[in-house]
């Protein structure tokens, strides 16, 4: 929606989702670095804001996975942290959102998808295909089609859902900064920024329950 994308001049010819997916990925170094260079048992500026976020997600995943659930805090706090981030650029004029390509939104949920599937047949093995057989034989014929749509569906879901939430809201902002560019479109600035709160929260709590639901055996 920016047609005056900075890194589309500085980059030209990279796509434009893949530049500013870049530039999240350095923002979030940078980020790092500042809360890490001077670590101290009394946090203070930086390192206490980037710890209330930390803390809030490790609350979230024990919350949501349980215990069991801690070895997948990398993944999800780099979702967390990728998404919110993305999101958040996107209101900036001259910036866009990586969230707001679907090439970006499909990459992360197909992750979350095969992780899913590796994790279930790591915990219980090739009894893992049996939840898509159905609880007995002459069920299967039935059972299989249905059980398949309802797994391929869920990155579908992720990716479109947090795609067009995204990308929707961007194209509502700019419409109404051309019709009515002064203090009309503020309502629907804040509205966008809680939407891109609410998106990265839904996209890792949906991830957190695929996998969690791998983790567990099904009768």
């Amino acid at each position: 929606m920016h047609s005056l994308s900075f890194l589309q001049l500085i980059l030209p010819g990279v796509p434009t989702y893949i530049t500013y997916t870049w530039f999240v990925m350095a923002l979030l170094a940078l980020f790092s670095f500042l809360a890490t260079r001077r670590l101290s048992l009394t946090p203070g500026g930086f390192q206490n804001s980037m710890e209330v976020f930390i803390k809030a997600i490790d609350n979230l995943l024990i919350d949501t996975m349980g215990t069991h659930g801690k070895r997948f805090f990398p993944l999800i706090a780099t979702l967390g942290f990728f998404i919110l981030t993305s999101n958040l650029i996107g209101l900036i004029p001259g910036l866009e959102s990586p969230t707001a390509n679907l090439n970006t939104t499909v990459a992360m949920a197909l992750v979350v998808f095969f992780l899913t599937h590796i994790v279930g047949v790591q915990i219980q093995g090739m009894k893992y295909f049996k939840q898509f057989l159905g609880p007995v034989w002459w069920l299967t014929p039935l059972m299989l089609p249905i059980e398949l749509v309802s797994h391929i569906s869920r990155p579908v879901s992720l990716s479109m859902r947090l795609f067009g939430n995204i990308e929707g809201g961007h194209i509502v902002l700019f419409v109404l900064f051309i019709l009515v560019p002064l203090l009309v479109p503020l309502p629907i600035l804040v509205l966008k920024l809680l939407i891109s709160f609410i998106q990265t929260l839904v996209f890792m709590l949906l991830s957190m329950m695929y996998i969690a639901g791998a983790m567990e055996e099904h009768h």
